[in-house]
């Protein structure tokens, strides 16, 4: 923490964010009592703010902010060579082809595009996974029991079912669970020591991590460096680049949480801005606690806010892309 504020007194000096001040000040009714808001630019913390317990080490829920970190272990199977995005998952999964599923590509999966009926989710859609007793089992009742309403890839409907079957499918093609795979390809080479999607034998890729500011801002910044991380490489550029291209457009959204509508999605991210020919320059993977995560691949800059909040109205995206309009003013005008 004495490290974090003193990157943050130094590099902070160079940038006036006072209207970010103001701004989080002005909505901490609606944000929460409990704020944790962090900037990273060119190799260092350039803003810090907390407010409340909302240190940086404190591990806390953070629900749907997690399909990024899950597709970011699944890419590492493509980097070497042991996936691909346009794999089927009858290839891993053969239950699936037994009823009638198993032409579903992995990148469906990461996308929201399996085709799969899948109910909006809300808390007690999302308590309602703990019935099952391992992912094994919850991704076998998704090929037996759920049916297909649309063909793969022709309509995106936000769920929690894609990722669960990715994660099956390296689990599968490694033989360790998805817990394992992700400490070991993830949280350790990124330092993420207080991230965890749990020990049990049931865990949800979508929405079951618990981590921290600090945690969280060094996968962001590994994903800013398109996929490198202090010395190390993590990701491939290649790989990076594969999980932030559009997936959809809005035509074929069906069912999309109230704070990212309008927004089209990647692979296991949101696409929260685009340039004239569609290409992902901001990219998100907001939670239902209240947390946003982003990158900034236009301004070079990543950020997130951590809030324990439920995210369920227009109101906390408003009072997001109001900040990050001050965050962005401030970076130009230090550009000039």
């Amino acid at each position: 923490m004495i490290l974090i504020l003193s990157l943050w007194q130094i590099a902070g000096a160079q940038y006036n964010f006072n209207k970010v001040d103001k701004e989080l000040e002005e909505n901490k009714t609606n944000l929460g009592s409990n704020i944790n808001v962090m900037i990273w630019k060119d190799g260092k913390l350039i803003y810090q703010k907390q407010i409340g317990n909302m240190v940086s080490d404190k591990a806390v829920p953070i629900a749907s902010c997690s399909k990024w970190l899950s597709a970011a272990l699944v890419m590492s199977f493509v980097d070497e060579g042991k996936l691909s995005l346009e794999d089927t998952i009858g290839k891993f999964l053969p239950i699936f082809t037994r009823y009638g599923k198993g032409n579903i590509k992995i990148k469906n999966c990461l996308s929201h595009t399996t085709g799969i009926e899948s109910p909006p989710l809300n808390l007690f859609s999302i308590l309602d996974e703990n019935n099952y007793p391992s992912l094994e089992a919850q991704v076998n009742d998704f090929a037996k029991n759920k049916k297909m309403i649309a063909a793969p890839g022709t309509e995106f409907r936000y769920s929690n079912i894609g990722l669960s079957i990715a994660a099956r499918v390296i689990e599968t093609i490694s033989h360790k669970s998805f817990e394992e795979l992700f400490q070991e390809r993830i949280a350790r080479p990124l330092s993420m020591i207080n991230t965890s999607f749990g020990k049990g034998s049931l865990v949800s890729p979508s929405g079951g991590a618990k981590s921290t500011a600090s945690d969280y801002m060094d996968f962001l910044v590994m994903i800013l460096n398109n996929g490198i991380f202090g010395q190390k490489r993590i990701l491939s550029e290649k790989s990076v680049s594969a999980m932030q291209q559009p997936q959809t457009t809005l035509s074929i959204i069906k069912y999309a949480p109230k704070g990212t509508e309008g927004f089209n999605y990647a692979c296991g991210e949101w696409v929260q801005e685009a340039d004239e020919n569609g290409n992902s320059i901001v990219l998100t993977s907001p939670g239902f606690f209240g947390a946003w995560p982003y990158i900034d691949k236009c301004r070079d800059y990543a950020a997130l806010f951590f809030v324990r909040k439920f995210f369920i109205n227009e109101k906390m995206k408003e009072i997001y892309l109001d900040i990050k309009k001050a965050v962005d003013e401030q970076i130009a005008e230090k550009r000039q």
